[in-house]
């Protein structure tokens, strides 16, 4: 059986053509499937146009989150629920197109992959995030311990040994295309330009991608440290070279002048400092999350004709 997991936050302009374009594409290949949707604590009528459509679909299931627990979060709520032998990720703005579901089971069956995302090789439409996009994924390719997910977001498909590996994964602050890299096994791509948004506006703020992008490289590299133990060095490598420059004039009587320099060296130093503390204090923060270790979302109800324990 295929499962399909889909998270939705405020999307009820467009979960008809999500519902229909979906189911099309998933009964083209397969008849054996559960569609999983989450509704992210939504406060639209996202979950009731859901809900007509499980009237009519009983392959539908809907898992309704007591409030918005982000993106990350959901998925990891709609993994722990499938009981599929196969299941996907799938965003439910329909920028990954639910057509691209038949050559990712395709690719698991008959080329015996075990993971196969969606790689994006571009975009269509205007967006101004494409740049920033773009620079996360190359930076993180040269820093990150995981290689091989450049360009790679949620969009995947998984066989259960794969899935029963990820949820194995339990912190708290997740990255899970990290995270489904990481886990190894046969992992294979499918090639793919990203859609436009079919309607409505994106949920994913500038504010929420930074959140996510610093999630990713504070969880997968050691380069935040390595940049304080380098910058460190070169800071104490050019203030020892002028340490040794004003011991010389001294010597030989020359006057040490210029209180803006010794002004702005201080004012340096404390920057470098604070931005020392920033980055430990993040390495903190994360190891304060994980040490309380509290649920990483809670399910208001669960709409389902075969409920499954969570």
């Amino acid at each position: 059986m295929l499962s399909v997991v889909i998270p939705i936050f405020n999307e009820e302009k467009l979960i008809d053509e999500l519902v229909k374009r979906t189911i099309s594409s998933i009964e083209s290949f397969i008849s054996d499937y559960e569609l999983i949707f989450i509704d992210d604590g939504s406060t639209d009528k996202s979950l009731i146009r859901l809900l007509e459509y499980k009237e009519t679909n009983k392959k539908i299931k809907i898992l309704s989150l007591s409030k918005n627990f982000g993106h990350q979060a959901a998925y990891t709520c709609g993994l722990e629920y499938a009981s599929g032998n196969i299941v996907a990720m799938m965003d439910g703005d329909l920028q990954d197109p639910p057509e691209l579901l038949s050559e990712m089971y395709r690719k698991i069956i008959d080329e015996d992959f075990d993971i196969v995302s969606g790689k994006r090789t571009g975009r269509k439409g205007k967006n101004s995030r494409i740049i920033c996009e773009m620079l996360f994924h190359l930076l993180f390719k040269h820093i990150s311990e995981i290689k091989n997910m450049e360009n790679s977001g949620n969009y995947s498909m998984m066989k259960r040994e794969a899935v029963n590996a990820l949820l194995m994964m339990k912190e708290k602050v997740r990255y899970l295309p990290g995270l489904r890299t990481f886990i190894g096994f046969n992992q294979g791509y499918v090639e793919f330009v990203r859609e436009d948004r079919f309607k409505g506006s994106t949920k994913m703020s500038n504010r929420k991608l930074f959140i996510l992008a610093t999630d990713a490289i504070f969880s997968f590299s050691k380069f935040p440290l390595r940049f304080c133990l380098v910058l460190g060095a070169i800071g104490a490598l050019v203030f020892m070279l002028a340490g040794i420059y004003v011991l010389i004039d001294k010597a030989f009587g020359f006057a040490v002048i210029g209180w803006s320099s010794t002004l702005l060296s201080i004012y340096f130093l404390g920057s470098i400092q604070l931005v020392f503390l920033g980055i430990m204090g993040e390495y903190v923060y994360r190891n304060y999350k994980e040490s309380q270790n509290r649920p990483i979302y809670f399910v208001r109800k669960s709409y389902d004709d075969d409920p499954k324990t969570l």
